[in-house]
């Protein structure tokens, strides 16, 4: 069985309440049930984690760096300028996609750039709480490729 870590970074605890516009009207923990529902169909067990904090997060990605076989992240606002969480992505050697609720090239300018986005294997935005759906689809597809190959 697959294991996938997914972490959600700051303010995404705040869903429901925010935006509705822009981060639709899905609670975070909503989206964690869809994401554990699907990863049950297609068995994948997730592991997932939210913090606010950018240490926090550093941590959940070298911890999950040796317990996953891939890792989803959503680095919230750390998306646009934590050289920091984006080391700790680099040297994470497992594949990783970085996902967004929101399409973050169709907004306020300094969205439209992410420092982490290039320490991932992919990236993948806009698409809502589907975003997460379409990343475990794709890194199961990754992962098992890759799998292929090496034997």
């Amino acid at each position: 069985m697959l294991t996938i870590g997914i972490i959600n970074g700051p303010n995404l605890n705040m869903l429901g309440k925010r935006d509705k516009n822009i981060y639709g009207k899905l609670t975070l923990e909503e989206i964690n049930q869809r994401i554990r529902d699907f990863a049950q169909e297609e068995g994948i067990e997730v592991i997932i984690k939210q913090s606010n904090s950018e240490g926090d997060i550093i941590d959940a990605i070298q911890s999950l760096s040796y317990q996953a076989d891939g890792l989803i992240i959503n680095p919230g606002a750390y998306t646009h300028y934590s050289y920091a969480i984006a080391d700790a992505l680099r040297d994470c050697p497992i594949p990783k996609i970085e996902v967004h609720l929101s399409n973050i090239y169709s907004r306020e300018g300094f969205r439209r750039k992410s420092v982490t986005a290039p320490a991932c294997t992919e990236q993948i935005a806009g698409f809502g709480y589907e975003s997460y759906i379409l990343a475990l689809y794709a890194l199961k597809d990754l992962i098992t490729n890759r799998q292929k190959n090496i034997k």
